[in-house]
């Protein structure tokens, strides 16, 4: 009966976490700010649409010294980033807030 105990356990948290890998942040505030600046258009947890999903993103800067900087300015300097071939701008986050930019960046950087 305990195993039975400790297996169902294990299945609610990994159930719980690969839905919330695959929606956006638990912080309704956070959510609400990249929902405003239309990060989920083009970006996914773990599905390629126009812009790579966050675990790949993640997986590229995590190991890195300077990938929390990077990821930081890349959302708040609005760079040049390529789409189907074309060179487009990608949006800043809609915040002056840059705790909050912070935030986005360690959510991604969780991925």
């Amino acid at each position: 009966m305990r195993s039975v105990l400790v297996v169902g356990i294990f299945l609610f948290v990994w159930a719980g976490q690969v839905l919330f890998a695959q929606t956006g942040p638990e912080d309704p505030k956070l959510e609400a700010l990249m929902k405003k600046s239309n990060c989920f258009k083009c970006h996914s947890v773990t599905k390629k649409k126009d812009g790579p999903p966050y675990q790949e993103i993640a997986a590229k800067y995590k190991e890195k010294a300077d990938g929390e900087e990077k990821l930081y300015t890349h959302l708040t300097t609005n760079p040049k980033v390529k789409i189907d071939g074309k060179e487009e701008e990608h949006t800043s986050l809609k915040t002056k807030n840059t705790d909050d930019v912070r935030k986005v960046v360690h959510w991604i950087l969780s991925r």
